[in-house]
């Protein structure tokens, strides 16, 4: 994973990448996973971007299961889950050490009306919510969510770029876990 740094734009911070990397393979966008997951508290809203197949699940995974090996070394009994796609449940939930994280996929849904449905809004401020697809329930989200934005690199891999307000507690606390 190689990092390179960018600057939010004075006239929207919260549009332009404050973090980019390139993820090499599944292996890397894991790693960049169990790097961000220490990181998440109650009340996080992490959004995750990108077209069909570029990882959205996978990362996701990644931070989940990453959650509940932290809470198995805690001394917790932890199973470590399959964590699928939630596309076809909408929301699926998992528990990590006393940790409670929403995993939401909104590709399937016709009307941003639907989040609410789902008990997305407002995100719940007792979970780390992750949420594919986000961009479905348009400006919904609170100004201190995070975006986790993937794309196809050129070549092998994906860019993944980290979109936030670089004041907000989340973006410095991602930011900060990923320090070298």
């Amino acid at each position: 994973m190689t990092a390179n740094s960018a600057h939010p734009s004075a006239e929207n911070p919260s549009d332009r990448p404050v973090w980019q990397a390139r993820l090499s393979d599944e292996a890397a966008t894991r790693a960049f996973g169990a790097a961000l997951a220490p990181a998440l508290r109650p009340g996080d809203v992490v959004l995750l971007c990108g077209d069909l197949g570029a990882g959205k699940t996978a990362l996701a995974r990644a931070v989940i299961q990453s959650l509940e090996e932290a809470a198995g070394a805690d001394g917790e009994s932890a199973a470590i889950s399959d964590v699928p796609s939630p596309s076809f449940t909408l929301v699926q939930t998992y528990e990590a050490g006393g940790l409670t994280i929403w995993h939401a996929d909104l590709y399937r849904l016709g009307d941003t009306s639907e989040v609410a449905e789902l008990g997305l809004d407002p995100a719940p401020p007792d979970a780390v919510l992750l949420v594919e697809w986000s961009e479905r329930a348009g400006a919904l989200w609170p100004a201190e969510a995070v975006t986790l934005r993937l794309d196809y690199a050129q070549g092998e891999g994906r860019e993944v770029r980290i979109i936030g307000d670089v004041k907000a507690d989340l973006t410095r606390r991602l930011l900060h876990s990923l320090s070298p």
